[in-house]
């Protein structure tokens, strides 16, 4: 195999060649640092990269695979995190001049459940400053660019997580979610990225943004590699009081390529509002897909959720008054260490009344219960991922507040899982996301409506030009 075959096989698609000793984790953890060297310094999508641990790994899981010691479908596979999820002895900076020393003295909870099932840490990957808002130059740290097209925004705040899968420079990542930030790079980039139900996975170790809204979860090219990831890092951490004690089942076993049967809920008042802020042609792509799952045999209602119109306002408000109590020390101490617009929007947070905070909440609690009335009628809500296509770094205004309304941040108040999929391009050539969302803790649906859709598009054979 090339370089480029092996950077972009699969994760199931390596691990079968992994595990039945047809492929050296060794030749595979080269082939990844030798591309990333190729094309990274034009996609900035590493912070960090370990070549020499990454290779000391791969000889440690080469040497376990030729003894029979098989850890499972992760063992030899090269992966990179966020740089947010904190790595013993490796410097974990959130992409902030803050952080920029900052080298954790333990593992998080996800890290050290990814390298006990065998996987090799490529790096450290790029992202935006403490995982808010948009891209930031003044942030002291290099911006990740879209593979799709280098002058687009690949997506954030895992925007160096979106960049590296999408261009095969690794085979997974973990990203972090407060609003939109799995599904929004996966959207842009073309790939999958799972939201997971609030508490299935620890966030102990992972630098914060907002306590009640921060998610972990898999960015990876396909949801079976998506399930594989969520497979190792989900279930309880007594580290992390917010961590559910709920069974985890074997999301593997979800991926069925059939929906018939099955109720899927589509919210047209909110997502396809007339709204000029909302991109028509994605919508288009997307009513397409839509459209499919119905011949697929799903049956497909539409549904209404009256309390979406308030999550622009709500989402925010819970977001920047828990990211202020997490910073104002640092904001005091050390003011220009922070870029130009987190500084300013952190700020924005302490400006918040404690009425501004509680009302918030009430609107929070109210959509739950919109939400649970109308998942007891069907078994997922679809939309699109985002309301445009990726940006253009040209002209884009991060410190505006007349941004596009927000089709991830509803799943971020609710706690619901929510995943992103591929399902198509614009004329532009810029990759479009469909959005799925489940009952709590009903990942096996919404994996299964993702695999289905993703097996009848096969909109995963197609990568980026870079």
């Amino acid at each position: 195999m090339t370089q480029t075959d092996l950077c972009y096989l699969t994760i199931r698609e390596a691990s079968t060649l992994l595990k039945r000793r047809e492929l050296s984790p060794v030749e595979l953890t080269r082939a990844f640092l030798q591309r990333i060297d190729a094309l990274d310094g034009t996609l900035h999508a590493y912070i960090t990269v370990l070549a020499e641990p990454a290779l000391a790994t791969a000889r440690t899981a080469e040497a376990e695979l030729l003894r029979g010691d098989y850890r499972g479908p992760l063992h030899g596979i090269p992966i990179a995190l966020k740089d947010l999820y904190d790595t013993k002895d490796i410097r974990t900076t959130a992409s902030s001049r803050v952080f920029a020393q900052r080298v954790p003295s333990a593992d998080a909870t996800t890290t050290a459940r990814l390298a006990a099932a065998g996987s090799i840490l490529l790096g450290k990957l790029a992202m935006h400053e403490f995982a808010l808002g948009g891209p930031d130059p003044t942030c002291g740290f290099p911006v990740a660019r879209n593979p799709w097209n280098l002058d687009h925004i690949p997506g954030g705040s895992s925007s160096g997580s979106g960049a590296a899968v999408a261009a095969g420079l690794c085979m997974g990542s973990l990203g972090s979610c407060t609003g939109g930030s799995i599904r929004g790079p996966a959207a842009y980039c073309s790939m999958v990225g799972l939201k997971p139900t609030y508490g299935r996975v620890s966030r102990y170790g992972v630098v914060p943004l907002s306590w009640s809204l921060d998610h972990c979860g898999p960015m990876t090219w396909t949801v079976e590699d998506t399930a594989l990831m969520l497979q190792a890092i989900a279930g309880p951490d007594p580290k992390d009081p917010t961590s559910s004690q709920a069974p985890v089942p074997d999301y593997s076993a979800a991926l069925i390529d059939d929906i018939k049967g099955l109720t899927i809920g589509v919210p047209r008042h909110f997502f396809w509002a007339d709204d000029p802020r909302i991109d028509q042609e994605s919508l288009r792509v997307v009513d397409r897909a839509v459209q499919a799952l119905a011949d697929l045999g799903a049956q497909v209602v539409e549904v209404t959720v009256p309390t979406l119109q308030y999550c622009g306002a709500a989402q925010p408000a819970i977001m920047l008054s828990e990211a202020f109590a997490y910073h104002q020390r640092l904001l005091r101490s050390q003011p220009a260490a922070f870029g130009d617009m987190v500084r300013a929007r952190f700020r924005t947070g302490g400006l918040m009344s404690s009425a501004d905070y509680v009302q918030a909440q009430r609107v929070r609690n109210v959509l739950k219960r919109d939400f649970a009335t109308v998942l007891q009628q069907v078994d997922v809500v679809v939309s699109p991922t985002m309301s445009s296509p990726a940006p253009a770094f040209a002209g884009l205004d991060t410190m505006s507040t007349a941004r596009r309304p927000s089709f991830t941040g509803p799943y971020n108040l609710t706690g619901m899982p929510a995943i992103s999929i591929p399902c198509g391009f614009t004329a532009a050539g810029l990759p479009v996301g469909l959005q799925i969302a489940g009952k709590p803790f009903d990942e096996p649906t919404v994996l299964r409506v993702a695999y289905t859709y993703q097996q009848y598009a096969r909109v995963f054979e197609q990568r980026p030009p870079v």
